[in-house]
C-alpha cells in the first residue's frame, strides 16, 4: 500500500525529549520504518519548522519526511499551530492530487482536521490516531490545560467522520466510545518497541555503588516527575537520574522546569541524589535504562506510553502509575508495579519494596521483556496498522463514512478552534 502519514507537529526526524517532542514522534517513525520493511511506501507529512530543511528526507527503505510550508518556518507550540491547519489541508490537497495514496493516516486531531479536509475532496480513506484527547487532558490538567478551546468539538467530528479510528489502549477504546465512536469502526493497536535496539544486552555507562532508578521523558508537569523526586525520601541509597529537558548545548540551569525540580528535591532533602541529564540522544537511550535497577513512569494519565515498553524490552522492571495504557503494558507483580498517580508515598512504597528484592528485580525484568516479544513489537503493530488501512479502504469503498472537503475542515479551524 502507498500510505500518506500525517503528523503536522511531531517530526519523524526530531529527537524526542522537548516540550513537543515525545511519544507520538517515535511512534510516527518506528511505524513508517516498519510498514516500509514490511513492502508499504509511506511519505510522512509535516510541518516545515526550518527553513533549510529539504522538501524530502528519506529516513529509511521506503519511507520519507516531506516537509510542507503552512505558516513560519521556525518551531511554534502546538497549541499555537491551529491557524495554519486550512494551510497544511491545501498542501496536502495539492500533494495527494498530483500523486494520490491508497490510504491517509492522521496522527493527532490538528493533523486529523487538514487530512479530513483534503481526503474528503479526493475520495480518500481516512484512517485517524489521536495519542491523546482533549476531553481527558481537560478532565486531567483541569485549568493548566492549554488546548484551544475547539480542540474537543473537533474530535468529536473526528471521530464520527473517518473511515476508521485507532485506540492504544481500552482506556482509549472506551474514551472514544464516550465521544460517539462507532465501535465496529474501531481497531485497537497499540504502541511498540524495537527490541533488538532496546535488548537486555548491550553496552552500559558506568554508575556508583547506590541503586538507581530513572525516570525519562518530556519534563512537563502532567508526567509526574515532581511526585518521583518525592518518593526518592521513601527509598534509601537510591539516585534518581531524571532524562529529559533541553537538548545537548543549552543550559540545564537556565530551563524553568529543571529548576523547579532542583528546588523540590533541596525542599525534600534529595537534592544530593538526583541527577538531571537533559534530553539524551535516541541512540544512547538502551544503555541509559539498561544502566537502571528499574524504571519509573509516574504520569497523571498516560494516552499510552512507550517508556514502559522500552524499559521491558530492556529487562528492566517498571514502576507505574495505573493510568492510560500502562494498565495494558504493565501487569502489576509480573512485569512491574502499578500505583496510584499522584501518590509519592505509594510510589516510594513500591519502590522501596522493588529494590530491596533483587530476585524480584530480574524476574520481573525477564517476564517484561517476554511480554514484549510476544504483543509489542513494531513488526506485529504494523501488521496490525496494516489491517486497519485494509479496513479503512474497505469501508470508504463501500460508502460508509462521509468525509467532509477542504472547506469544511477549513471553516471548522477557522470557527469551531480558536
Amino acid at each position: 500500500m502507498r500510505v500518506a502519514m500525517v503528523s503536522e507537529h511531531a517530526s519523524p526526524l526530531a529527537e524526542p525529549g522537548g516540550p513537543d517532542s515525545g511519544g507520538q514522534n517515535v511512534h510516527v517513525r518506528e511505524l513508517s520504518l516498519a510498514l516500509g520493511r514490511a513492502g508499504h511506501d509511506v511519505t510522512v507529512y509535516t510541518r516545515r519548522d526550518d527553513p533549510d530543511l529539504p522538501e524530502v528526507v528519506a529516513f529509511g527503505p521506503g519511507a520519507r519526511v516531506r516537509h510542507l510550508t503552512a505558516g513560519p518556518s521556525r518551531p511554534v507550540p502546538k497549541d499555537d499551530l491551529v491557524p495554519f491547519v486550512p494551510l497544511l489541508a491545501q498542501q496536502l490537497e495539492r500533494a495527494w492530487r498530483a500523486d494520490p495514496p491508497d490510504v491517509v493516516h492522521a496522527h493527532f486531531w490538528m493533523s486529523g482536521l487538514a487530512a479530513r479536509g483534503a481526503a474528503g475532496l479526493l475520495g480518500l480513506p481516512l484512517l485517524q490516531t489521536f495519542h491523546a484527547l482533549g476531553h481527558v487532558k481537560k478532565r486531567e490538567q483541569g485549568a493548566d490545560d492549554t488546548s484551544p478551546a475547539g480542540r474537543i468539538p473537533a474530535e468529536e467530528t473526528l471521530v464520527r467522520t473517518a473511515d476508521r479510528l485507532t485506540a492504544s489502549c481500552e482506556d482509549e477504546l472506551f474514551e472514544l466510545l464516550r465521544l460517539g465512536a462507532n465501535r465496529r469502526r474501531i481497531s485497537v493497536v497499540p504502541c511498540g518497541v524495537d527490541p533488538e535496539e532496546f535488548s537486555p544486552e548491550g553496552p552500559t555507562p558506568r554508575r556508583g555503588r547506590r541503586k538507581r532508578v530513572l525516570a525519562l521523558g518530556r519534563v512537563v508537569r502532567r508526567k509526574g516527575v515532581d511526585e518521583v523526586v518525592e518518593a526518592l525520601r521513601e527509598v534509601p541509597d537510591t539516585e534518581l537520574v531524571v532524562a529529559g529537558g533541553p537538548p545537548a548545548g543549552v543550559d540545564l540551569l537556565a530551563d524553568p522546569e529543571l529548576t523547579r525540580l532542583r528546588e523540590l528535591a533541596r525542599r525534600m532533602r534529595v537534592a544530593g541524589r538526583v541527577r538531571f541529564l537533559g534530553a539524551v540522544r535516541r541512540p544512547d537511550v538502551p544503555a541509559l535504562i539498561r544502566s537502571a535497577d528499574a524504571v519509573v513512569c509516574a504520569p497523571w494519565y498516560e494516552p499510552f506510553g512507550i517508556v514502559p515498553l522500552e524499559a521491558m524490552s530492556c529487562g528492566r522492571p517498571v514502576v507505574a502509575t495505573a493510568v492510560g495504557g500502562m494498565k495494558d503494558t504493565v501487569v502489576d507483580g509480573e512485569t512491574g508495579l502499578l500505583v496510584p498517580p499522584r501518590d509519592p508515598k505509594a510510589l516510594g512504597a513500591a519502590l522501596r519494596a522493588l529494590l530491596a528484592d533483587p530476585q524480584a528485580v530480574a524476574d520481573l525484568g525477564a517476564a517484561g521483556r517476554r511480554r514484549v516479544l510476544s504483543r509489542y513489537t513494531w513488526t506485529k503493530v504494523a501488521a496490525s496498522t496494516a489491517a486497519a488501512y485494509r479496513e479503512a479502504i474497505a469501508g470508504r469503498e463501500g460508502g460508509a463514512a462521509a468525509s467532509g472537503g477542504p472547506m469544511t475542515a477549513s471553516r471548522e479551524a477557522r470557527t469551531g478552534v480558536r
